[in-house]
């Protein structure tokens, strides 16, 4: 474990000597802070109308789950660009060779590059949960629909970043080429569930497969083991792929 934290805290030291963190950082909340204004004003126009009619929804419904659903499509986009480095770029500089012949099992370097990311993303994720927050200076909040959307966030950036990182490994010496195969991946499971609506068909095998039904279904607040055990799987799966394509990196030196 230690050897893991060591690799998790190096990952995460060099993503903030790089401007590319800070600039993506920057501009994810400006466009999330007017979105998230953007919401606050709809509720503050719709407020009079909403106050006469009962069951009506409240201004967490207004605003977080908008929010946390715009969040999730800007970091499927941004995520590949920092997840492209992790392996690919290493293999570029001819450092991953230094890095495979060290005594560390391939494990503990896809765990450690694995979450050093991690910990960028969380802190994007608490950046957007501190949005909402500030509003019960002056208003109230459903906590526990708060605290399901920032799950959901949580668990979505994991599935991001564990794809990013087996792309990164499978693209050889091409950063680019892993951000590309990233994005256009995590996009066709985004999309799925939207195939079946738009052509009036239900489809369970789509609505399984797909990334944004399982989020919505966490957003509204109902923590279905389904969802949060596609997640789990999902990131599992796309690290033990990172693995073994580090191994057959071994066995062709």
């Amino acid at each position: 474990m230690k050897l893991i934290f060591s690799i998790a805290a190096r990952e995460f030291k060099s993503l903030f000597l790089s401007p590319l963190a800070w600039t993506l950082l920057a501009i994810l909340q400006i466009v999330l802070a007017y979105l998230f204004l953007t919401q606050v004003e709809t509720f503050i126009t719709l407020q009079p109308k909403l106050a006469t009619l009962e069951g009506t929804p409240g201004l967490t419904d207004i605003v977080v789950p908008p929010l946390f659903g715009n969040a999730g499509i800007i970091l499927l986009l941004i995520t590949p660009l920092l997840t492209m480095r992790l392996i690919a770029e290493e293999r570029k500089q001819k450092t991953l060779t230094l890095l495979l012949s060290a005594p560390v099992s391939h494990l503990q370097i896809v765990l450690g590059k694995y979450l050093g990311l991690l910990g960028l993303m969380l802190i994007i994720v608490g950046l957007v949960t501190l949005m909402p927050l500030s509003l019960l200076t002056g208003g109230s909040l459903d906590l526990g629909k708060l605290a399901a959307n920032a799950l959901a966030l949580t668990l979505l950036v994991s599935a991001f970043a564990a794809c990013g990182l087996y792309m990164s490994c499978a693209a050889g010496q091409h950063p680019s080429i892993a951000a590309t195969a990233t994005v256009g991946f995590l996009l066709l499971l985004w999309l799925l569930n939207w195939t079946g609506v738009l052509q009036d068909e239900r489809s369970v095998i789509m609505e399984y497969v797909s990334l944004l039904r399982h989020f919505q279904n966490l957003q509204t607040g109902l923590l279905g083991s389904v969802d949060i055990g596609y997640f789990l799987l999902f990131i599992a799966s796309f690290l033990w792929l990172s693995v073994r394509n580090l191994d057959n990196d071994r066995l062709q030196q």
